[in-house]
């Protein structure tokens, strides 16, 4: 298996990195006044009444399911399209390392980073679509 390939495994989980944190990070004052403890039985209710770096970290878990099925689907019209294994496993190692900085940006609420790192993300996208060209 190539590492784009195991790249969009990794896509794949990193909503799980960003829903931990939401579920169970650590809380700052903000959050300690409206904290509440989860409740399995309601996760979505627990989620809408987050705060603060919570209420980011679930944010980010949200577009990072959105941000993988563009992902998962160049990653394998590149390989269908026999692009340059080379090239695709490049951007797939940055779009994986672009996410990974945006989610950090989205919770530690650093919105110029996050947009920054989110459009490198997307051209990580596109420049998979255009190697497979």
């Amino acid at each position: 298996m190539t590492i784009s390939l195991w790249c969009v495994l990794i896509a794949g989980l990193l909503p799980l990195i960003a829903t931990g944190m939401a579920k169970f990070g650590a809380q700052d004052p903000e959050e300690q006044a409206a904290a509440k403890r989860y409740d399995n039985r309601a996760p979505r209710a627990y989620l809408d009444g987050l705060v603060g770096r919570r209420q980011r970290a679930h944010w980010a878990q949200l577009n990072s399911f959105e941000a993988f099925p563009l992902f998962a689907a160049a990653v394998v019209v590149a390989h269908l399209m026999q692009a340059s294994p080379a090239v695709v496993d490049t951007l797939a190692m940055l779009f994986i390392a672009f996410r990974l900085s945006y989610i950090w940006a989205y919770i530690w609420d650093h919105p110029r980073v996050r947009s920054l790192v989110w459009a490198a993300a997307m051209l990580c996208n596109i420049g998979l679509f255009v190697a497979s060209a």
